[in-house]
């Protein structure tokens, strides 16, 4: 969440980044005016303390003197009573401020373009060219329901839409994917962790998945436990109210899991294969790094990203995100988009995201100069890579004129084969 003081020093900086990221800017007033409200409440409290200490320490001097302390202890138990009902109110106002500062977005960096829609982000990198081929390049689904690699139908019926089931030459290409994409983090200094696929509502929280997307989340109603959108949430989540040395930062980790979303409201031909499912396969990289360093950490993780395309031979282009088009918790945020050419369509394939100090005040993370007061930390991610539509582009990228599939060089490895099909 945003620091309060910083809220009152550039309430209209605020205002102004709330409504550039389409949130509503009501409540920028609105805590602020319980800030004011806190603020009274706690001069008042403290008068009545220090007030409390005088007749305490009067009383004290009229007992040792054996005089009658009736009345000025009577006084002493009202001052109390009426520290009890300030700090009750205190306790209320309190709650209701942080219930606020919890949706009130993140404010994008200076250097985000303002704009309303996905329309007006910028491209601003692109890398490799179409396969030239001379046959028509057939969709995804196509191919796999040929190659028989993934089972659309029987994911269908065994959970529901949106949860393939992959098979032979398809499960191993996952796995070949994932390890590459681990050991490459790993080659770039990440240390590899690997967490829970359920969190609680604390870890939920800091990260940002709540109060903003609890509907696009899978809940375990009875233990209050949230199955993971993205390894992001348990691994930020890794040092929460914790202080980490100055010495270690940045901090790197990578991990892989499986990720589940509901995509409420996801429907149509843009959801078609795996375009968009409900449960996938995604190597995370999580960065906790010093605050005067993150916008060029973030141009370092967006390297580690596309890296990876550029070694699996792909077409993809940067893309900076608008206002508009930034998540809740963002300040600014790359994604890479891969061409998919049998379906003539970007599909994004990695979203590049700073934080600044957002999410690491609401885990209360900081960590400590040298010789100096705990400060808070900033944290990045990037998704390195989301595999249902690197496979997907994968597929349809390396086809042969018959279906079949050609693998990267650079799996082969990983693979043990060189051909699907």
């Amino acid at each position: 969440m945003l620091d309060m003081k910083f809220i009152r020093e550039n309430r209209d900086k605020v205002i102004a980044g709330v409504t550039n990221k389409k949130e509503d800017p009501a409540f920028v007033d609105e805590v602020l005016s319980l800030d004011d409200q806190r603020r009274e409440l706690l001069q008042k409290v403290e008068q009545l303390k220090a007030k409390k200490n005088t007749v305490s320490a009067e009383v004290g001097k009229i007992k040792s003197r054996k005089e009658d302390a009736s009345a000025i202890i009577a006084e002493m138990k009202s001052v109390a009573d009426e520290i009890k009902t300030i700090d009750e109110q205190l306790g209320t106002v309190e709650a209701k401020r942080t219930d606020l500062l919890l949706q009130i977005p993140n404010i994008p960096h200076e250097s985000v373009p303002v704009g309303k829609s996905p329309a007006e982000n910028k491209v601003i990198a692109t890398h490799g060219d179409p396969p030239s081929v001379d046959f028509p390049m057939k969709p995804h689904w196509e191919l796999v329901e040929k190659l028989g690699i993934i089972d659309f139908a029987r994911g269908t019926k065994i959970t529901g839409a949106g949860f393939p089931v992959y098979i032979g030459k398809g499960a191993q290409l996952e796995r070949a994917l994932i390890n590459f994409f681990l050991d490459e983090a790993s080659a770039q200094g990440y240390t590899e962790i690997m967490p829970p696929l359920m969190v609680n509502a604390a870890s939920a929280t800091g990260t940002g998945q709540l109060p903003d997307k609890e509907d696009q989340m899978y809940v375990v109603t009875k233990d209050d436990f949230y199955l993971v959108p993205t390894a992001e949430v348990p691994v930020t989540n890794l040092y929460r109210d914790e202080i980490l040395p100055q010495k270690n930062l940045p901090v790197k980790l990578c991990a892989y899991t499986p990720c589940f979303r509901r995509e409420a409201g996801s429907y149509g031909k843009d959801v078609r294969g795996l375009n968009r499912v409900h449960q996938f396969n995604k190597v995370e990289l999580v960065k906790f790094v010093h605050p005067d360093s993150s916008y060029d950490e973030l141009e370092l993780l967006r390297g580690d990203a596309e890296r990876l395309l550029q070694k699996l031979g792909l077409q993809y282009h940067v893309l900076l995100m608008c206002t508009g088009d930034l998540g809740f918790t963002q300040t600014k945020k790359y994604d890479l988009e891969v061409f998919a050419p049998g379906q003539k369509k970007w599909l994004e394939v990695s979203s590049v995201s700073n934080f600044e100090s957002y999410q690491a005040r609401r885990m209360n993370l900081r960590f400590r100069p040298d010789g100096g007061k705990p400060e808070i930390v900033h944290t990045l991610n990037g998704s390195a890579l989301a595999l249902p539509r690197i496979v997907a582009a994968l597929l349809e990228h390396n086809q042969t004129p018959e279906g079949k599939v050609v693998v990267p060089k650079v799996l082969h490895g990983y693979t043990g084969f060189e051909l699907i099909g």
